[in-house]
């Protein structure tokens, strides 16, 4: 399970380091290989451990592909989708593409959301996160029924 959120910097290549906590967990699931590919609501990156995405992508893969928003997942999450490889050193070089739709620069929020990974432009993930904060739930974002029983 990754959980946290870690400030990372990116070197002038666009290479980020993974934070020391969470590299013998991706060597180990993952033997160091993962995939970053874009969220397709928000203006952010999705990065997975290798055998949790080719889960994920047999699913959306096995969606009916006459449905317009199925194709509309399957060329945004599929088609960004790159295979990254995490050095000895553990950094993971971020696909200049992948950073701008991200309008990530040089300062870098990542988000632990249990499976996977969200990289945020550390501005962007302030702001969004102020955002969420003060709307609360405004009874267009009402909670699932498994977390209304969730005791917290």
């Amino acid at each position: 399970m990754f959980r946290g959120i870690n400030a990372i910097n990116l070197d002038t290549k666009g290479r980020m380091i993974m934070p020391a906590r969470y590299r013998a967990e991706i060597e180990s699931e993952a033997k160091g290989q993962l995939v970053v590919t874009i969220d397709a609501e928000e203006r952010c990156l999705l990065l997975y451990p290798l055998p949790v995405w080719e889960e994920i992508e047999k699913k959306i893969e096995n969606l009916p592909s006459f449905n317009q928003a199925t194709r509309r997942i399957q060329r945004l999450l599929i088609g960004h989708a790159t295979e990254l490889e995490m050095d000895n050193n553990g950094r993971l070089l971020l696909p200049q593409l992948l950073r701008e739709y991200a309008d990530i620069s040089k300062h870098v929020m990542l988000v632990g959301q249990g499976k996977k990974f969200e990289v945020w432009d550390k501005k962007i993930w302030g702001e969004g996160r102020a955002k969420w904060l003060a709307n609360g739930l405004d009874g267009r974002d009402e909670l699932p029924s498994e977390l209304q029983l969730l005791s917290l």
